[in-house]
């Protein structure tokens, strides 16, 4: 067990650092914790307090703008495409600032990244401005296989790298925040201001720990295995007959991907909940309605349970998931 943050926490955190190629690494009950103390701290030290960052990134949409209303920093985005950022706008972004937040992979634009050299474009092109980078890497760990990189080599562009223990790696909770030595220690301080130094951690620690071990040498594999996913997901529409559909992005860059259906979320949902109670089988979670009335998405995450699964198996349980909308749509609803 651990007090205070010693024992096995401390483990994790030298295990973190050290699979990340960075000097130190500092546990956090939560990433939206150690993303607002990371981007603290960096203004401090830049004397800027402006964070160029997405305005479709977990800091924007998933987190309350807490950089902002607690830390006092202030945002400009240097694109609002749904895609990471070029290296031309980071250059052309019309006011200093101190941070350039990069959020790998760009959740909510569909689990998309940059392509290896646009990513270090990118990197220099903050360089240039005399800004720091920051890497919301809460997903980072699955980002190998599409740039071709170990996890230190992409870890190691940015000047902080905070990843997550859960979304990826099956944990019950938690995050850290990599980095120089002399920031994960004023990030200590700054953590134990924002009360996240709790008496024990252990339970997370202990399942982080098992999510290295256990399903971070998988994830190449589930990434493999979105890929043939997706392409048995878009036979499956064509199949259908489904007047238009899309899967975002149609290579899968990770492990995790959006679909896209011209039917309303609350169809959709119902027809899943049939699928699911009548025959065992659970194809796709909730849908949402981002867009236009009657355009729905849902996000699609590949790992061990999918493996077993053939392409004949998705596009199989996708065939019966559409007879389930059909009976919802042509009068059964």
């Amino acid at each position: 067990m651990d007090i205070y943050g010693d024992g096995i926490v401390e483990e994790l955190e030298r295990r973190v650092a050290a699979l990340l190629g960075m000097e130190a690494a500092a546990f956090f009950p939560t990433g939206t914790m150690a993303q607002q103390v990371a981007l603290r701290c960096w203004a401090g030290r830049t004397g800027n307090p402006v964070v160029a960052v997405h305005p479709l990134s977990h800091l924007e949409v998933h987190e309350r703008d807490a950089y902002l209303t607690v830390s006092g920093l202030r945002a400009a985005h240097p694109t609002s495409e749904p895609r990471p950022p070029t290296a031309e706008e980071v250059l052309g972004l019309d006011e200093p600032f101190g941070t350039l937040a990069l959020e790998l992979p760009l959740r909510d634009a569909g689990f998309v990244l940059p392509e290896w050299d646009e990513l270090v474009a990118v990197v220099e092109a903050a360089r240039e401005r005399d800004a720091v980078v920051h890497f919301d890497g809460a997903r980072l760990w699955e980002c190998t296989v599409h740039f071709g990189r170990e996890l230190p080599e992409i870890a190691g562009l940015a000047d902080s790298v905070y990843v997550s223990f859960y979304k990826s790696l099956d944990g019950i909770s938690g995050a850290a925040l990599a980095g120089p030595e002399t920031l994960v220690a004023e990030a200590r301080a700054w953590r134990h201001r924002y009360g996240g130094q709790l008496f024990q951690q252990w339970p997370a620690a202990l399942a982080a720990l098992d999510g290295l071990d256990r399903e971070l040498p998988r994830l190449p594999s589930y990434v493999a295995h979105a890929r043939m996913v997706a392409q048995a997901l878009r036979t499956a529409f064509t199949a259908e007959g489904v007047g238009w559909s899309r899967v975002h992005p149609e290579v899968p860059h990770t492990h995790q991907f959006q679909v896209w259906l011209p039917y309303p979320a609350a169809v959709l949902d119902e027809a899943g909940v049939r699928l699911a109670e009548e025959t065992g089988t659970t194809l796709f979670r909730r849908w949402r309605e981002p867009g236009p009335p009657g355009l729905a998405a849902t996000e699609l995450t590949v790992a061990s349970p999918a493996l077993d699964w053939t392409a004949d198996d998705v596009t199989a349980a996708a065939g019966a998931f559409f007879a389930r909308v059909r009976e919802l749509t042509e009068g059964d609803g």
